[in-house]
């Protein structure tokens, strides 16, 4: 088939570069637009631009919106049979949906119906989850909400963070899509209307989302700083400002909500059940770092404490 792979970030790129080693013929890709990074603020491109720019000879389109009129029209020029999608960022407007004869096919990181939205990964993981997976789709008007084609599993561990877990589930995936794109293709694979029941939503997670409850119990403390690495970045306050929490460590030591306790080997914090061992924290304005370096640095005080009372 003719494909125009839609996608943004570095997982993404996973699965293009598994559909360009496949037999079908990528004939263009669509991300977003170029974005400000880094100190200077300049404009880069997206890790999916990057990569097809790397490949030559491939057409990138960058609308500002999917619905833009001169996009629309060069997609239908170019007649793609089939565009398959990760994480590409822009709501597609029906106009778009129907120009591929095979709709628009995208790889979603969880179990659908469970997790439809932005952070699916993240939230599997905030809310205790066992299982994850991956999940191909046809894109319809509602967010996530598709007949399924194909669906894979994968567990999630005691130390896993987001950024663990989605870069294991881009390769699983990218496998899935491909397959995916071989049965549509063949004929051989129908898609099956997702159930009703078992609904999730994972918005997108924001800096509010990603603040330390230290009143809460030790493991949700944990999932949270797990779920959030590596973006947005879990955090808490200490002496005013905002303190990145990357990773801890259960323990069982007792120590109240936000107390802190520093040896030369180690930092821990109290939670509304056990402590936990602070492992890497990034305070503000600093690179990531040890937290017992961290520690030694700020000759902590037995009067310092973690959250809004600090």
């Amino acid at each position: 088939m003719r494909v125009v792979f839609a996608g943004t970030p570095e997982p993404a790129v996973t699965a293009l570069k598994a559909i360009v080693a496949g037999r079908h013929e990528l004939v263009g890709v669509v991300t977003r637009p170029d974005a400000p990074a880094g100190r200077g603020r300049k404009l880069v491109a997206s890790p999916v631009a990057q990569y097809a720019e790397e490949l030559g000879g491939i057409e990138i389109l960058k609308p500002v919106k999917p619905s833009d009129p001169e996009f629309l029209a060069r997609l239908r020029e170019i007649a793609p049979d089939c565009c398959p999608v990760v994480a590409y960022g822009g709501l597609l407007p029906q106009a778009a949906l129907d120009i591929p004869p095979h709709g628009w096919i995208n790889l979603h990181f969880s179990v659908l119906p469970a997790w439809r939205g932005a952070a699916p990964v993240q939230h599997s993981i905030i809310s205790g989850d066992d299982v994850t997976g991956a999940s191909t789709f046809r894109i319809v008007k509602a967010l996530d909400a598709g007949p399924v084609y194909g669906v894979l599993t994968e567990p999630i561990g005691p130390e896993d963070t987001s950024g663990d877990l989605l870069n294991r589930l881009a390769v699983s995936g990218a496998k899935l899509l491909v397959d995916t794109l071989d049965g549509i293709e063949a004929g051989v694979l129908e898609a099956r209307e997702q159930p009703a029941d078992g609904v999730t939503l994972a918005p997108k997670l924001n800096v509010e989302d990603a603040e330390l409850d230290l009143t809460a119990p030790a493991r949700r403390v944990d999932r949270l700083v797990r779920g959030c690495n590596p973006a947005p970045g879990a955090w808490t306050t200490f002496r005013g400002e905002r303190l990145k929490v990357l990773a801890v460590r259960l323990t069982d030591d007792d120590l109240k909500p936000g107390e802190l306790q520093a040896t030369k080997s180690s930092v821990k914090a109290g939670t509304g059940s056990k402590a936990v061992e602070l492992v890497t924290v990034q305070p503000q304005g600093k690179k990531p770092m040890a937290a017992a370096d961290w520690a030694r640095g700020i000759r902590l005080t037995g009067e310092d404490r973690l959250g809004p009372s600090a």
